[in-house]
């Protein structure tokens, strides 16, 4: 039989039940709110806010004057979600693009830079430094909040954080991507592939929610898949999952240059192209609507290949190719009903292209969740004890 927590990690289990049930709420708490919520007695809630309130984490705010309570006004207590701060930046062929959040994940600032020379890992990971560093600069909280962050990069990168392969870029291959961005920063981070983190944040914020596998896509000019299985980021074998790009028999790479493949081009001429094909086709020329059938048609065959070996959910576009959802969703879930595909969704992502920074920024949260908010129930009961 195991015995009981011992009262430290009792009393961390405690304010951390407090805490949590705080950050759930956008408006300031009652105590007596708070106590019903936690279902601890309101001496050991008071003693738990005093502490919290000295080690920044709470405000006791002011009452509010419109109340007409009568007798003394209830104490109210308010998450300071921007104690802390994570950073997420993204590693793109031409711009490096940066986020600074609170821990409840709310944008404070962000900041893009170009890149002087993509094919330098060292220069890139320089220039993503100081495009994190002008992101805090805009939040206006000190720099110091920040602790931890994460990078979202294309190619595949393993759990160290180690880009395994790019396929356009092979200096890249085996250089230590999380180690080099933590040692500019001077605090943890981790690193992911953009894709996987577009699906992680679809996922949490984005029409993914509710499915239990889905596949985040972006074909054309930028070819990749994030997979979230069973409400997990399915990385596979050092983080290659998704590299659809590498698999020459799928016949992506036949997109690339194309006129609706170019929306996922990070380079704003070609994205200028791709969006006037756009605008020709819902406009009915001839040449731009052949164009997207032939588009559509090849995206469908990829989609339905995926159907029959992942079998998602559903299939989010991303990436760029949300600008021509009207056009492309219907031709490409017309055209996989044609290939007898499975009867998946197809819909364009939420989040735009912030949909990688988003990931990322959700993916320190939930490394670092312990680390905010202390241990819960069932860490504390999966934790062997003595005997």
């Amino acid at each position: 039989m195991r015995a009981g927590a011992d009262p430290s990690t009792l009393r961390r289990l405690n304010s951390g039940v407090v805490l949590r049930a705080l950050a759930e709420h956008d408006e300031p708490v009652t105590m007596a709110v708070l106590v019903r919520e936690v279902a601890l007695s309101r001496r050991t809630v008071e003693l738990i806010l005093s502490s919290l309130c000295d080690e920044g984490w709470v405000d006791e705010t002011a009452p509010d004057p419109a109340r007409s309570d009568v007798g003394r006004p209830p104490r109210t207590f308010r998450f300071r979600a921007d104690r802390a701060l994570v950073a997420a930046v993204r590693i793109d062929t031409d711009f490096a693009s940066a986020v600074v959040s609170d821990i409840r994940g709310r944008i404070l600032g962000r900041a893009m830079l170009a890149l002087r020379d993509y094919h330098d890992p060292v220069t890139a990971v320089e220039d993503a430094a100081l495009a994190v560093e002008a992101a805090v600069t805009e939040s206006g909280l000190p720099r110091e909040r920040i602790r931890a962050g994460a990078i979202a990069a294309g190619g595949a990168i393993d759990e160290a954080g180690v880009v395994s392969r790019l396929v356009n870029s092979e200096r890249w291959n085996g250089f230590g991507l999380a180690d080099a961005v933590s040692a500019r920063l001077g605090v943890p981070v981790f690193a992911d592939n953009d894709a996987n983190l577009a699906a992680l944040a679809e996922r949490w914020r984005g029409v993914s929610a509710d499915a239990a596998t889905s596949a985040w896509c972006i074909f054309g000019n930028r070819t990749g898949i994030g997979l979230v299985i069973n409400g997990s980021v399915h990385r596979g074998f050092r983080g290659a999952a998704g590299e659809v790009v590498e698999a020459g028999a799928m016949g992506a790479s036949r997109m690339e240059d194309t006129p609706f493949g170019r929306l996922t081009s990070p380079r704003h001429d070609e994205r200028e192209d791709a969006l006037a094909a756009v605008a020709a086709a819902r406009a009915g020329d001839p040449d731009a609507l052949r164009e997207l059938d032939a588009f559509a048609a090849h995206l469908a065959e990829l989609l339905s290949t995926l159907a029959w070996t992942v079998s998602p959910d559903l299939f989010v576009l991303g990436g760029g190719l949300e600008d021509a959802e009207d056009l492309l969703l219907p031709r490409v879930s017309e055209a996989m009903r044609r290939l007898r595909t499975l009867d998946v969704s197809v819909r364009s992502t939420a989040l735009g292209a912030d949909a990688p920074l988003i990931g990322a920024v959700k993916s320190v949260l939930d490394r670092l969740d312990l680390a905010f908010f202390g241990p819960t129930l069932a860490a504390v009961a999966d934790r062997p004890h003595a005997v």
